[in-house]
């Protein structure tokens, strides 16, 4: 089988994709979740910091044990979240955590499954003796407690085991929906404390869900935690969605549908299920994306055979064309300044990336390592951009802004369309079998060497990360 372009591919798509004739594609509302509340945290004044190491050197990580025994509770009582109690539910807790630290492929912690329990007075006051034997270096402790109200406070210590001292603490007051919330806090907590990096667990992803045969497939809009976990179909798949972009806010998703039966560009708000057109033409629209101030959206339009790349407001209004060479000018991504753009054309004669500032101006090619370069993303450091390499097979890569250090991560026949976790140290991607057509999620951190399957529960691609849940 011989692989088009991705944005051949996506332009086909574009031209061939069924027309729908109903005025709307979505579901019931559903919302986000409600705030968290910080219960109580370390002393600003208190040193923090991490482990001596970097994105691409893990060596000081890798090998640290970490124990993360069951919650423990005040008192068991049932609750909205669980009717077995808050031990039953502390006990979930960890297994969450655990499963968090262990995907990420840096520690190796043990979960509560394979370890005793400790009261609830242990909790900030651990008893040493149980753990130092156990090869484990550092420790978490936590708590359950049920409120009158029906929301929950949990609490999370980090100790180290070897010099017997708490590292940090935090707790968080949330609904009962939201208990998972609390378990990736906890995760993001440890995670920040001992690697020095900024955390990523308490974020969302979203994606096109895709269903039925290969020459008629069914793609909605789907979101879930960075787990996989909470998952949830927010269109009906009566219409064809495509490439999702969760706002810098967090409030929004925007995404292309054909919803009225044009391809157009939406924004979907989270919270009440409500979308609100950008931009209407006749044209192709494709691969929105946002400003990192969420002002502007970029966007892909093909006119007479000619695609180029517009701006507009978030708003609506006049669009602002910013590239206007013969060819394909398509997948702008934003700088985390908002200063340039990196896209994909084929202006030289091959599908390759360029860089240009924000406004249009000086336009020029960075991708030149053979082969082809498409789906380009900046990171949220602002020091690599990821994409996706053709050379025989789609693999994902990363090179630093003006085109040098290229490091190829991935080794799949189709793997493609990075997105970047919030804070740029795994990129998440979809992969497309062999002879099969399925695809699915896949994340791999930047050495390439800790690569794992997230679960969904159907066929699934275009993979946007969103940022850390406010």
């Amino acid at each position: 089988m011989t692989m088009k372009p991705i944005f051949a591919l996506t332009l086909a798509l574009l031209i061939s994709t069924p027309l729908a004739a109903q005025n709307t594609d979505h579901g019931e509302p559903v919302g986000d979740g409600g705030e968290v509340e910080t219960a109580f945290q370390q002393d600003a004044g208190e040193e923090a910091g991490g482990l001596t190491g970097s994105t691409t050197d893990e060596s000081d990580w890798q090998d640290l044990g970490i124990a993360i025994p069951a919650f423990a509770t005040d008192r068991d009582r049932a609750t909205p979240a669980s009717t077995d109690g808050t031990a039953a539910l502390g006990r979930e807790i960890s297994r969450v955590i655990t499963a968090n630290l262990r995907n990420n492929g840096l520690f190796q912690p043990v979960g509560p499954d394979a370890l005793p329990s400790p009261t609830f007075a242990q909790i900030t006051s651990p008893a040493w003796g149980n753990w130092s034997g156990r090869g484990a270096e550092m420790l978490v402790h936590g708590y359950v407690s049920a409120r009158d109200d029906d929301r929950l406070v949990v609490g999370c210590y980090l100790y180290d085991v070897v010099l017997k001292d708490e590292l940090i603490r935090e707790g968080w007051v949330v609904r009962p929906a939201d208990w998972r919330r609390a378990a990736h806090k906890c995760s993001d907590l440890i995670y920040a404390r001992l690697t020095g990096e900024d955390p990523f667990f308490d974020s969302r992803i979203a994606y096109i869900a895709e269903t039925g045969p290969k020459d008629n497939r069914v793609k909605r809009l789907a979101v879930m935690d960075s787990d996989g976990a909470n998952h949830r179909f927010l269109t009906l798949g009566s219409a064809t969605a495509l490439t999702p972009r969760y706002s810098p806010d967090y409030s929004q998703i925007l995404y292309l549908s054909y919803v009225d039966g044009n391809p157009r560009i939406y924004v979907y708000d989270i919270g009440s299920g409500r979308q609100t057109l950008v931009t209407e033409n006749r044209n192709p629209t494709l691969a929105p994306r946002w400003s990192p101030d969420g002002r502007h959206i970029l966007y892909s339009m093909a006119v007479a055979g000619n695609t180029d790349i517009y701006r507009v407001p978030v708003t609506g209004g006049q669009s602002v064309r910013l590239t206007d060479t013969p060819g394909i000018d398509i997948g702008g991504s934003y700088s985390p300044d908002g200063r340039k753009i990196v896209f994909e054309s084929d202006r030289s004669g091959s599908q390759q990336c360029y860089v240009m500032n924000a406004d249009g101006s000086n336009q020029r090619r960075i991708s030149f390592f053979g082969g082809r370069c498409a789906t380009p993303e900046w990171s949220p450091r602002g020091d690599q951009i990821a994409f996706t390499r053709i050379s025989g097979d789609f693999n994902i890569a990363v090179m630093t802004p003006s085109g040098g250090s290229l490091r190829v991560l991935t080794n799949g026949w189709q793997d493609e369309a990075p997105t970047w976790a919030p804070n740029g140290r795994i990129i998440q991607f979809f992969r497309t079998e062999r002879n099969s057509g399925r695809s699915s999620l896949w994340q791999v951190d930047l050495t390439g060497r800790n690569e794992r399957r997230l679960p969904t529960p159907v066929d699934a691609s275009d993979p946007a990360w969103g940022p850390i849940r406010p």
